[in-house]
């Protein structure tokens, strides 16, 4: 947004006078006086106008290891939610980029910045995605082959974006996806004649799930690792 609009939106005065205000010197963003009424400002930037403060929210970022039995979701009457597993000052504010089912574990990742988020899951962006699973039978050796030409999913009558999986054991796997459509791993094995019987999320991006946490723990991520996923992005 730009800053001319971003004062006009927050403060009773015109979009003309917002732009008056900062071409005079009178509006700081991050403690920086800005002249430019067309600077470009975010949701998580400090602004001042004249001293007083319109806007201060600090950026959220989180990887959680969540538990198998906890619904990725903010509220649901009937299950447990990876929000309860947070602090309560912070239910209110996050939201989930890139959901597991109940069912499966692993790293999560939550957020208040949606256009972040967006990108982790967006499927034209590819960002790679990291499961390790389980499945009922044998995974077959031509198993790979097919997840790696993609496999045509009828209800988006779309393909698959080549996968690659490394065998770990006869009935377990390494499996990389670079979407995040709609139980997608369960309904690739389903198409070789499979079924997940367990499902765990290793890595998102250069994102891997800290060893140290155990499930239900949750940190903060670092600099780096939200600045992984804008890398990736802007390299699609």
């Amino acid at each position: 947004m730009k800053l001319d609009r971003f004062i006009a939106n927050h403060t009773p005065h015109s979009r003309q006078t917002a732009r008056l205000l900062v071409a005079s010197g009178r509006v700081t963003v991050a403690g920086e006086r800005v002249c430019d009424p067309r600077f470009d400002v975010d949701q998580f930037v400090a602004i001042r106008l004249d001293g007083a403060l319109l806007q201060d929210r600090p950026a959220l970022f989180y990887m959680l290891h969540k538990p198998v039995g906890f619904l990725s979701a903010t509220r649901d009457l009937q299950h447990r939610t990876v929000l309860e597993l947070f602090a309560p000052e912070l239910r209110e504010q996050l939201h989930i980029g890139g959901r597991l089912d109940r069912g499966s574990s692993g790293l999560l990742m939550l957020t208040n910045d949606g256009s972040w988020s967006r990108r982790l899951t967006e499927p034209k962006i590819k960002l790679p995605k990291t499961y390790q699973v389980t499945t009922l039978r044998p995974i077959s050796s031509e198993t790979a082959e097919r997840f790696a030409a993609g496999i045509y999913m009828t209800t988006e009558q779309l393909t698959t974006s080549p996968a690659q999986l490394l065998q770990l054991g006869e009935c377990t796997c390494r499996l990389t996806i670079y979407e995040g459509r709609y139980h997608q791993i369960k309904r690739m094995f389903h198409a070789v004649g499979n079924q997940v019987v367990s499902l765990h999320r290793e890595s998102m991006g250069a994102i891997q799930l800290d060893p140290a946490l155990a499930p239900g723990q949750y940190r903060a991520l670092t600099a780096a690792e939200i600045a992984s996923v804008d890398q990736v992005s802007r390299s699609s």
